[in-house]
């Protein structure tokens, strides 16, 4: 949507209200709905400030000491939502609203360099400076859909939900047809809003299903990510049941994200094949940048304790840092021919930033290119079996200490990013360690 056609929208009173938004920590829409006409006169030249806490809470919004940018020490104080015009668009499931994204600056318009829009754009324009490439993306988000609301759910403390589907619908089209309406109102209504969507398949989990949105430039497709998971979970909410992109909501098929990912020349062209169609030589230092920097980089990729419950042996969901020409068993699988060629990496679950996960794709890329890393050779049977490979963090604890221990990350997004995701994580693992699990509870109440 251009401004224009938001200014003749405000002026017909089909537009009231917009949505200025930034993406948090946790890969979630935070911000201000703003009276349409306010937004024209004020805060399109200016932007608006929001509480740096924003960038400084767990994920249920508590205030946690440790970090530099924000907390009780600094007063909490402001900082800049810069309204990213390029991002603006109407959000059909929504009466009367448009949404633009926002850039977080500083009040003296310094770019807050732990924003994750930020982080990604910084990964980007060392990408195109270095080595005159640019990344294209496309995100593959799994959710699990119950036929109780949110409120609902909430009052059952999230147990003995019913999912839309009893049974595994794995590409059915008698099965997903049950649950079509909600579907097809969230394809519809993302390519109202800007999103192309490609289809829509049921999955292993019972109630499990994935939306799958066309590639795009990097930035772009983690835009479309952060608008697509938020509306998705509105849109279910408007038709009384709820959606989880958990990376492992129950013991079956975790929630995943694939992230399929490829470079091009500043001119379009596709550089990861060659000219016989196979992997070129610049595609092959792409994927050992990736596995070379996968595990140090995992913080990005499976952000919380419950990421890392999604890697088991026979899942779908990788172990093994290998990689595989249309190897599912493998952490990175090639995918595509000729000019499709591609990487799909395959450890990022549904809960990941989509910002912080293309990020670390995009470090590594860099990495391979800069180092020309030598590609080991392909893995072509069952890398679950492999004892030898590297393998995926099994905890979130032995991610952060591949994090802390990385000669590469400081190197790639500088101590002060390095340092507030360490504490993020840190804060997750507190959170984790305090809680009084279902599992002990039914294990030591009557019997220790």
């Amino acid at each position: 949507m251009s401004i224009e056609a938001l200014r003749v929208a405000i002026a017909a009173e089909t537009v009231d209200t917009v949505l200025l938004a930034l993406t948090d920590m946790q890969g979630r829409l935070q911000g201000k709905r703003l009276y349409a006409p306010f937004f024209l006169d004020e805060v399109l030249a200016h932007g608006s400030e929001a509480c740096n806490y924003l960038l400084a809470v767990d994920v249920e919004m508590n205030t946690v000491s440790g970090y530099a940018v924000s907390g009780w020490e600094q007063g909490y104080g402001d900082f800049a939502m810069i309204p990213d015009m390029s991002t603006l668009r109407r959000l059909p499931w929504q009466p009367g609203t448009a949404l633009v994204l926002a850039d977080l600056a500083w009040l003296d318009r310094t770019p807050v360099a732990e924003s994750p829009r930020q982080i990604l754009r910084r990964q980007l324009d060392l990408l195109e400076s270095e080595h005159g490439l640019t990344a294209y993306v496309g995100t593959e988000l799994e959710f699990v859909a119950h036929k109780e609301s949110y409120e609902d759910a909430q009052r059952r403390d999230y147990r003995t939900l019913t999912p839309v589907n009893g049974y595994n619908v794995d590409y059915s089209v008698l099965g997903t047809a049950r649950v079509e309406p909600l579907l097809r109102r969230i394809r519809q209504e993302m390519a109202g809003a800007g999103l192309y969507p490609e289809s829509a398949k049921g999955e292993c989990n019972l109630g499990q299903h994935e939306i799958a949105f066309r590639y795009d430039q990097a930035l772009t497709t983690a835009d479309n990510h952060s608008v697509y998971k938020n509306g998705a979970k509105e849109i279910a909410a408007q038709e009384g049941c709820s959606i989880t992109f958990m990376a492992k909501p129950n013991a079956r098929e975790g929630n995943s994200c694939h992230v399929h990912f490829s470079l091009r020349t500043s001119r379009g062209e596709p550089v990861m094949s060659g000219s016989d169609g196979a992997l070129s030589q610049l595609g092959t230092h792409v994927l050992a940048g990736m596995l070379a920097a996968t595990r140090d980089l995992s913080l990005f990729l499976a952000p919380n304790v419950n990421s890392y419950k999604r890697f088991q042996p026979g899942s779908f969901a990788p172990t093994a840092l290998r990689w595989g020409r249309d190897n599912r068993t493998c952490a990175l699988r090639l995918v595509g021919h000729g000019p499709s060629l591609r990487v799909e990496h395959r450890v990022p679950g549904a809960d990941v930033n989509p910002y912080l996960g293309i990020a670390a794709l995009v470090a590594a890329a860099r990495h391979g290119l800069s180092a020309k890393l030598e590609l080991e050779p392909e893995y072509t049977t069952n890398a679950y079996a492999d004892s030898s490979a590297p393998r995926v963090p099994a905890t979130l604890r032995e991610a952060l200490s591949a994090w802390r221990e990385s000669a590469l990350v400081p190197g790639f997004f500088g101590s002060a990013v390095a340092d507030h995701y360490a504490r993020a994580a840190e804060v997750e693992i507190e959170a984790f360690d305090a809680a009084v699990t279902d599992w002990e509870l039914r294990r030591g109440y009557e019997r220790l």
